[in-house]
Protein backbone atom coordinates (compact mmCIF):
# COMPACT_ATOMS: atom_id res chain seq x y z
CA UNK A 1 0.00 0.00 0.00
CA UNK A 2 1.25 3.13 -0.87
CA UNK A 3 1.52 5.67 2.29
CA UNK A 4 3.71 8.60 1.24
CA UNK A 5 2.81 11.71 0.12
CA UNK A 6 1.57 10.99 -3.72
CA UNK A 7 3.00 12.61 -6.96
CA UNK A 8 1.42 13.11 -10.47
CA UNK A 9 3.22 13.92 -13.15
CA UNK A 10 2.08 15.99 -16.45
CA UNK A 11 4.09 14.67 -19.31
CA UNK A 12 3.47 17.42 -22.01
CA UNK A 13 6.57 17.65 -24.01
CA UNK A 14 7.48 15.32 -26.63
CA UNK A 15 11.82 15.50 -26.14
CA UNK A 16 13.12 12.25 -25.80
CA UNK A 17 14.93 13.00 -23.21
CA UNK A 18 11.76 15.06 -21.41
CA UNK A 19 9.85 11.79 -21.16
CA UNK A 20 12.75 10.15 -20.17
CA UNK A 21 13.06 11.97 -17.25
CA UNK A 22 10.05 12.06 -16.45
CA UNK A 23 10.06 8.11 -16.34
CA UNK A 24 12.87 8.42 -14.10
CA UNK A 25 10.83 10.43 -11.50
CA UNK A 26 7.78 8.31 -11.25
CA UNK A 27 9.67 5.04 -10.90
CA UNK A 28 11.52 6.23 -8.29
CA UNK A 29 9.08 7.94 -6.13
CA UNK A 30 6.70 4.67 -6.75
CA UNK A 31 9.63 2.33 -5.76
CA UNK A 32 9.79 4.35 -2.70
CA UNK A 33 5.72 3.76 -1.91
CA UNK A 34 4.92 7.22 -3.14
CA UNK A 35 1.77 6.75 -5.31
CA UNK A 36 2.16 7.95 -8.88
CA UNK A 37 0.19 9.29 -11.76
CA UNK A 38 1.08 9.81 -14.80
CA UNK A 39 -0.73 11.97 -17.89
CA UNK A 40 0.45 12.01 -20.86
CA UNK A 41 -0.83 14.54 -23.16
CA UNK A 42 0.43 16.27 -26.30
CA UNK A 43 3.34 15.15 -27.83
CA UNK A 44 4.46 12.82 -25.26
CA UNK A 45 1.36 10.83 -26.35
CA UNK A 46 3.57 8.35 -28.63
CA UNK A 47 5.18 6.43 -25.91
CA UNK A 48 2.22 5.00 -25.19
CA UNK A 49 1.40 3.75 -28.38
CA UNK A 50 1.39 0.51 -29.14
CA UNK A 51 4.48 -1.03 -31.79
CA UNK A 52 3.47 -0.38 -35.82
CA UNK A 53 3.23 -3.38 -37.96
CA UNK A 54 6.91 -2.55 -38.64
CA UNK A 55 7.78 -3.58 -34.65
CA UNK A 56 8.67 0.04 -33.93
CA UNK A 57 7.71 0.89 -30.68
CA UNK A 58 5.28 4.28 -30.34
CA UNK A 59 8.04 6.06 -28.57
CA UNK A 60 10.32 5.84 -31.81
CA UNK A 61 8.07 8.86 -33.01
CA UNK A 62 9.16 10.99 -29.68
CA UNK A 63 10.24 14.19 -30.48
CA UNK A 64 14.56 14.55 -30.99
CA UNK A 65 16.48 14.66 -27.72
CA UNK A 66 17.75 18.10 -26.28
CA UNK A 67 21.38 16.68 -28.46
CA UNK A 68 19.30 16.66 -31.42
CA UNK A 69 19.50 13.26 -31.81
CA UNK A 70 16.95 11.07 -32.81
CA UNK A 71 15.23 9.05 -30.19
CA UNK A 72 16.63 6.06 -31.16
CA UNK A 73 20.21 7.56 -31.09
CA UNK A 74 20.06 8.76 -27.74
CA UNK A 75 18.23 5.46 -26.45
CA UNK A 76 21.57 3.47 -27.85
CA UNK A 77 23.69 6.36 -26.26
CA UNK A 78 22.02 6.10 -22.84
CA UNK A 79 21.96 2.32 -22.68
CA UNK A 80 25.82 2.12 -23.60
CA UNK A 81 26.07 4.97 -20.27
CA UNK A 82 24.31 1.79 -18.41
CA UNK A 83 21.21 3.78 -17.88
CA UNK A 84 18.09 2.46 -17.91
CA UNK A 85 16.07 2.86 -21.58
CA UNK A 86 13.01 3.87 -22.37
CA UNK A 87 11.69 0.14 -22.56
CA UNK A 88 13.19 -0.51 -19.34
CA UNK A 89 11.52 2.15 -17.85
CA UNK A 90 8.13 1.68 -18.92
CA UNK A 91 8.81 -1.84 -18.16
CA UNK A 92 8.94 -0.66 -13.92
CA UNK A 93 6.30 1.56 -14.47
CA UNK A 94 4.29 -1.18 -15.50
CA UNK A 95 6.02 -3.50 -12.43
CA UNK A 96 5.61 -0.74 -9.89
CA UNK A 97 2.13 -0.28 -10.63
CA UNK A 98 1.90 3.17 -11.18
CA UNK A 99 -1.58 4.77 -12.85
CA UNK A 100 -1.12 5.75 -16.72
CA UNK A 101 -3.42 8.03 -17.81
CA UNK A 102 -3.88 8.84 -21.99
CA UNK A 103 -5.31 12.37 -22.65
CA UNK A 104 -8.46 11.67 -24.66
CA UNK A 105 -8.07 15.79 -25.82
CA UNK A 106 -4.35 15.35 -26.26
CA UNK A 107 -5.20 12.10 -29.05
CA UNK A 108 -7.51 14.26 -30.52
CA UNK A 109 -5.31 16.81 -30.79
CA UNK A 110 -2.68 14.56 -32.51
CA UNK A 111 -5.00 12.89 -34.76
CA UNK A 112 -5.08 9.44 -33.09
CA UNK A 113 -7.94 7.35 -32.37
CA UNK A 114 -9.05 7.24 -28.57
CA UNK A 115 -9.55 3.15 -29.95
CA UNK A 116 -5.81 3.31 -30.91
CA UNK A 117 -3.78 0.17 -29.90
CA UNK A 118 -1.54 1.36 -26.52
CA UNK A 119 0.90 -0.25 -24.94
CA UNK A 120 0.02 -3.55 -23.97
CA UNK A 121 2.09 -4.08 -20.83
CA UNK A 122 0.75 -0.54 -18.88
CA UNK A 123 -3.20 -0.27 -17.70
CA UNK A 124 -3.60 3.39 -19.48
CA UNK A 125 -6.80 4.97 -19.07
CA UNK A 126 -7.98 7.20 -21.67
CA UNK A 127 -9.14 9.90 -20.05
CA UNK A 128 -8.85 13.90 -19.19
CA UNK A 129 -7.75 16.30 -17.19
CA UNK A 130 -10.97 15.90 -13.87
CA UNK A 131 -9.88 12.20 -13.79
CA UNK A 132 -6.17 13.21 -13.29
CA UNK A 133 -7.22 15.62 -10.96
CA UNK A 134 -8.93 13.48 -8.95
CA UNK A 135 -6.66 11.00 -9.15
CA UNK A 136 -4.10 13.75 -7.54
CA UNK A 137 -5.92 15.19 -5.07
CA UNK A 138 -3.49 16.47 -2.20
CA UNK A 139 -0.52 15.30 -4.62
CA UNK A 140 2.71 17.20 -5.73
CA UNK A 141 2.44 17.60 -9.22
CA UNK A 142 5.24 18.28 -12.08
CA UNK A 143 4.72 19.30 -15.70
CA UNK A 144 7.43 18.19 -17.54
Amino acid sequence: MKTAPGLGIVVFSGGYDRVHYALVMASAAAAINRRVTLFFTGRALPLLLAADADGRPGWHRLDLADDGSSPTLRDRALAALRVATLEELIEAIGALEIDVIACEMGLRVLGIAPEAPLRPELAVTVAGVVTFLGKTEGAATLFV
